[in-house]
């Protein structure tokens, strides 16, 4: 058994969990994400990612998004959404 787990075993027994306040304070987002019908943020803290437009077009087509700064700003969900539409094109 290393030291951290020794370190998490007595942590628990004593009542003192620091990990309790973390898990009831959630994180509200700042930033909606770009693809229409989606209610989700596209933050980078919660997994948000920017796709180019063309990228965009591609997947929701051409009225599906909501384009800033020339990119698309998207949620965790809807960037996985994006990479499986797109797993299977060859990028060489």
């Amino acid at each position: 058994m290393g030291f951290k787990s020794k370190a998490r075993k007595y942590r628990s027994d004593s009542g003192d969990d620091a990990n309790a306040t973390k898990k009831s304070a959630t994180k509200e987002g700042e930033l909606p994400c770009g693809i229409k019908g989606c209610s989700k943020f596209a933050d980078k803290s919660m997994g948000g990612r920017s796709l180019s437009i063309d990228n965009a077009i591609d997947t929701w087509g051409s009225s599906g998004y909501e384009a800033r700064k020339g990119r698309v700003r998207v949620c965790k969900s809807c960037y996985r959404k994006w990479k499986k539409d797109n797993k299977s094109d060859d990028m060489y």
